[in-house]
């Protein structure tokens, strides 16, 4: 590490800019009785400004996505295959590219309120057409604030830091400490979107990004406050929080070292290779090699790399996730509200509980599986059971999953990192099998 790197310029652009990051992704600000960020204020604010107009302009988004993308496909003009960002937003695969016809589609059935009612209700469509008005919110709030947060320095600072802790602990380099931080306070699918630009840029390899996505992407606390009030559980939250940090730090001990994660290989994205070195020289002071490796990345860091990254991301979430998101949570969800699919497969799960001594478990039993689509459903199907650590198991259960397809997955499955349908779907379930012995423990304890 070159000495030089520590001057005052660059020691200005390492603590302003990421005392700038850390305050927009991290710090809680009062907001009612509970807590958000000013990223999410900001997201809100945002949300307010567009106002009714906002559902349109998802709607136009998914249109010209599918327009120009099927273009793209056929013709390969080479205005978009030349062009960094045009080819990031409409450039795509087959799968993709069915993928965004059917999110155009469904946006123009809710919105313009046609075609049968399994695609357009409240349950299913409509759903996600709210959560892709909020996904282009946060991208909007988000894209151009990031790169304060990762190439400011404060990750390479907090990595040297906490790599003596996390690396043996969780197998990855401490700088993903900054990815749990954030998602605690704003939102699981931004911490994802943050996990995969990292990889994108050679600072995680393909495992460690996967294990960051499927064990660090915990839902903020607003939301678990939401969950408990839905519920009826409310008074037990600092019981009922405290267990979901418990269980979930004891998964994601755990799931590292299980297959499929333990198995996927150990390499960086192959354009960028290697970024990132967090290891101490011998004869350097750890907070004293931690500022240099905050200089040293602080020194590149330029607003112009501000206006690229944020277009890059922008073209990338808006043209290219959001459609995805869109289509293939709808059929999620569908699947979920309209078939005895998971009546069907969760019988397991009911014998599970009642094993375990979970009262009404053959009730809840759809609950245990159902959050692998959406993440508020759970909470939604046990309103009407009476016991209340059936309650609190299964809302906080539905928390420690993390893996939602409607958010978490859809994000994770469309990225480079190596994470399918099939492998989310495992660590689903080795989550979810874990965790209900720990949360009946931890019932006994608070309720």
């Amino acid at each position: 590490m070159e000495k030089t790197k520590v001057n005052k310029k660059n020691l200005l652009k390492f603590i302003l800019g990421s005392a700038f990051g850390v305050f927009m992704f991290m710090i809680p600000i009062p907001q009612g009785e509970a807590f958000t960020t000013p990223l999410d204020y900001l997201k809100g604010f945002i949300s307010n400004l567009f106002g009714g107009s906002l559902t349109y302009i998802l709607l136009t988004l998914m249109i010209v996505s599918a327009v120009i993308s099927t273009y793209d496909y056929f013709c390969k003009p080479a205005w978009i295959r030349n062009n960094h960002y045009l080819k990031k937003g409409f450039s795509t695969t087959p799968f993709y590219l069915i993928s965004k016809i059917i999110g155009a589609v469904v946006a123009a059935m809710v919105v313009l309120g046609f075609g049968p009612e399994f695609i357009t209700s409240v349950d299913t469509g409509a759903t996600m057409v709210g959560l892709g008005e909020t996904l282009i919110c946060i991208v909007i709030s988000f894209s151009f604030i990031l790169p304060f947060l990762t190439d400011c320095g404060v990750m390479e600072f907090l990595g040297v830091i906490a790599r003596p802790v996390v690396r043996p602990l969780f197998g990855v380099p401490g700088r993903a400490s900054v990815d749990l931080i954030a998602s605690w306070f704003g939102a699981s699918n931004a911490a994802v979107i943050l996990t995969r630009e990292q990889y994108m840029k050679g600072f995680y390899t393909k495992r460690e990004a996967a294990y960051i996505m499927t064990n660090f992407s915990l839902v903020s606390i607003p939301f678990c406050l939401l969950i408990a009030d839905t519920v009826g559980i409310a008074n037990l939250f600092p019981g009922f929080y405290l267990s979901i940090c418990i269980v979930g730090i004891i998964l994601a001990v755990i799931c590292r070292r299980i297959p499929p994660l333990s198995t996927l290989p150990d390499t960086y994205q192959e354009k960028t290779g290697k970024q990132i070195s967090e290891d101490v020289p011998e004869n350097v002071k750890t907070f004293q090699y931690a500022v240099s490796a905050g200089c040293e990345r602080a020194s590149v860091f330029t607003a112009k790399n501000v206006i690229s990254g944020g277009m890059e991301v922008v073209m990338g979430m808006l043209f290219d996730l959001i459609p995805v998101v869109l289509s293939w949570g709808t059929v999620a969800l569908i699947i979920a509200t309209y078939t005895p699919v998971f009546d069907w497969v969760s019988y397991p799960m009911g014998l599970y509980l009642q094993l375990l001594g979970v009262e009404e478990a053959f009730a809840v039993a759809p609950a245990t599986l159902i959050g692998f689509t959406d993440m508020f459903i759970p909470a939604l199907l046990i309103t009407g059971i009476t016991s209340v650590k059936t309650k609190f198991i299964i809302g906080a259960l539905s928390l420690v999953q993390i893996i939602y397809l409607t958010e978490v997955g859809a994000i994770a499955i469309k990225s480079e990192v190596p994470l399918n349908f099939w492998r989310l779907l495992v660590i689903f379930l080795e989550r979810t099998i874990i965790a209900i012995p720990l949360l009946v423990l931890l019932a006994n304890v608070f309720v």
